[in-house]
């Protein structure tokens, strides 16, 4: 399946054409290799690294879905392999910089 028609149906865009932006911007990952090519396929098993607003989402896929369906049909498809967010990938380091700021 076409990576960029995967992320519509497991609801992580809401369009296809989203999907292919932000893939061809280069901000997803899929095994750990940056993607760039929305045309790329993916398969059951994978490992998917998108941006979820502030934060990054480390996903399996356990399935690929036949459709856009309800959330609760698109979740049964992957599983979050980082619920938490403390990965190093995934991880805020905004608490780690250290500079000379005035008070």
């Amino acid at each position: 399946m076409r990576l960029d028609l995967a992320l519509t149906r497991l609801r992580f865009t809401k369009t296809r054409s989203t999907a292919r932006a932000l893939v061809e911007a280069g901000h997803l990952r899929v095994n750990g290799q940056r993607v760039t090519q929305s045309s790329r396929s993916i398969s059951v098993g994978d490992v998917l690294t998108l941006p979820r607003g502030k934060s990054v989402a480390v996903v399996q896929l356990l399935t690929l879905p036949e459709r856009r369906g309800p959330p609760a049909e698109a979740q049964s498809c992957y599983r979050t392999l980082d619920p938490t967010g403390e990965t190093a990938i995934a991880k805020d380091n905004s608490q780690d910089i250290k500079g000379n700021l005035s008070p």
